[in-house]
């Protein structure tokens, strides 16, 4: 069995970095950082998706089918 990570340690400067956490006391962030890690996440987001609707076909067909119809629904 692999040895895994006590969840009651607290995280590494590594892991609050991948999350977005910053240190106490360390200076507010900028928006270039923000946006940075927002851009970072979006491509993550996107993705996550494109691998979801690799292996999940018929969903993704239904989802793109749902979509088309919502689309010539709408109204202005």
């Amino acid at each position: 069995m692999p040895d895994l990570p006590d969840p009651t340690e607290s995280a590494s400067a590594a892991d609050r970095e991948s999350v977005g956490g910053r240190p106490p006391g360390s200076p507010p962030e900028t928006d270039a950082e923000r946006r940075r890690r927002r851009a970072k996440f979006l491509r993550e987001l996107a993705e996550a998706r494109q691998l979801r609707d690799r292996v999940q076909p018929r969903r993704a067909k239904t989802a793109r089918l749902r979509h088309a119809m919502r689309m010539r629904t709408f109204r202005w």
